[in-house]
């Protein structure tokens, strides 16, 4: 028998994300946007644990004998930030505090069993390909409104709300819900664009190219050195090449194109940009050997360390992710994507950066006035420097990289982003409202890279899945206008 949407029950819809035990947090019933008959989830306000007073030093009445639990996604930046700052900033501010930490790569794995059975941490960093359905969560009632902690007193300067301390758009990026609110406190700042070895382009005489016809060149003259000109992990990060699409595509069309597609605006993905954008990139995977389906991220990316691969498509968290295995003599560098067309609405100095990395509060959290604590230590300038140095990476505390010495990586990513100005493109929120949809696309960006289909049929397949998530009211629907 065939299960419509009609047909599928708040319990069954839990139990498909695997939440069948969370019965206190309402779903949606209908589409968050579409007005009317829609049961919005139960807000979450800031806690209070009680003794303590509140005041600009503990404005959420964290109580230090009331113990913290810390689950950090152990990916590209470690979980070292945590363990020897972010952790210690905590204590220091209470002490006597105790911290249970755990450094894991299957969040979702490891905690969707935690949330059905109600027994949460208290701080998630929920990252990596093995995430939790931050949608569901949200809809679900499960993960705290940050407004308390943007409206804050900011630890350097009590003067200042946390808001105010933080680059702008931190806040719009972690939005979901509806109506909406901030439930994801996006820590990072990150820059994507293509990653290459410095030293070895300048010992070939190579220039980064700035269109796809250069791009194309190049590829040849890499290919006649025997390096892969551009290559990226099919196996669990083609996520990484269709970020290089999208982006593509807003240069291409404009942001309004990615706007689109995450409010699954119809023929979104069949916008002349997506499929210009997809048949540019599918030209430049015809370079690669068909065996990097199969390969993972680290692999790749050795690969790369090794100067069999010119190309390779991330974020900037990549020089630090590789500090351990990149050799003497290699130098990370970023430069945006090429363009593709005369006509496009963006220059190439246009790059996707965005805050990323995201951390949540459970709703149900033993100590959730501790874990928002926590994330308000995380934003003063000493854990954001301490992260940076750690992690080679920006975050969004405004002026915490002032006086560091940054690496040869994260200078070229600096330098991007003033080259860049105001040409930013905007980030995706789909990836995180729409889980199968996400799903889907890792599939068709292979299936495209690889040879197997169209750029024409890439955007009719990807069509297709986002009518099918569009019409299925059992998804609650979100929507962005920025």
């Amino acid at each position: 028998m065939t299960i419509t949407p009609r047909d599928i029950t708040r319990r069954q819809l839990l139990a498909r994300v695997g939440l069948t035990a969370l019965v206190a947090g309402p779903f949606l019933s209908a589409c968050a946007t579409g007005g009317g008959g829609s049961e919005a989830a139960a807000p979450s306000a800031a806690p209070t644990t009680g003794g303590a007073s509140a005041s600009a030093n503990n404005p959420f009445n964290v109580q230090a004998s009331t113990p913290l639990e810390v689950v950090i996604f152990k990916g590209g930046y470690s979980d070292e930030y945590a363990t020897q700052s972010h952790e210690p900033l905590y204590v220091k501010a209470y002490p006597g505090a105790t911290i249970k930490h755990q450094g894991i790569q299957t969040i979702g794995q490891t905690l969707t069993p935690r949330f059905a059975a109600g027994d949460v941490p208290d701080v998630v960093n929920n990252s990596g390909t093995d995430n939790l359905d931050g949608g569901a969560l949200i809809n679900a009632g499960q993960l705290l409104d940050l407004t308390p902690l943007f409206e804050a007193p900011s630890v350097d300067d009590p003067t200042k709300k946390v808001k105010d301390v933080i680059v702008p758009g931190t806040i719009e990026s972690g939005l979901g819900g509806d109506p909406a609110k901030p439930y994801t406190l996006n820590y990072v700042y990150t820059a994507y664009g293509l990653w290459y070895d410095a030293k070895l382009f300048e010992k070939e005489g190579w220039t980064p190219p700035k269109t796809f016809d250069e791009f194309k060149t190049f590829a040849e003259a890499a290919k006649a050195k025997d390096i892969v000109p551009f290559g990226y992990a099919g196996k669990n990060a083609a996520y990484y090449a269709y970020w290089m699409i999208l982006i593509s595509a807003a240069k291409i069309g404009g942001n309004k194109v990615l706007l689109d597609i995450d409010n699954l605006a119809d023929n979104a993905w069949n916008n002349d940009s997506v499929k210009q954008a997809a048949a540019a990139w599918a030209e430049i995977g015809k370079y690669m050997d068909k065996a990097y389906e199969g390969l993972i991220h680290t692999e790749v990316q050795t690969q790369q360390n090794q100067g069999k691969v010119a190309f390779y498509p991330s974020g900037s968290w990549l020089e630090a992710e590789q500090a351990k295995d990149t050799p003497a003599g290699f130098e990370y560098g970023m430069v945006p994507t090429p363009s593709v067309t005369a006509a496009d609405q963006m220059p190439y100095e246009a790059i996707r950066a965005a805050a990323a990395e995201g951390f949540v509060v459970p709703s149900k959290a033993k100590n959730a006035a501790g874990g928002l604590e926590y994330l308000r230590q995380m934003l003063s300038k000493q854990g954001a420097r301490d992260f940076t140095e750690k992690t080679k990476s920006l975050t969004v505390v405004i002026g915490a990289t002032e006086g560091l010495t940054l690496s040869p990586g994260l200078t070229s990513v600096a330098a991007a982003q003033t080259a860049a100005g105001t040409n930013v493109v905007t980030f995706s929120s789909f990836e995180g409202w729409y889980k199968e949809l996400e799903t889907e696309l890792r599939k068709q960006t292979n299936a495209l890279m690889f040879g197997r289909i169209s750029a024409e049929e890439f955007a009719t397949k990807m069509q297709e899945a986002a009518d099918k998530t569009k019409a299925d009211s059992s998804i609650v629907k979100q929507n962005r206008a920025v």
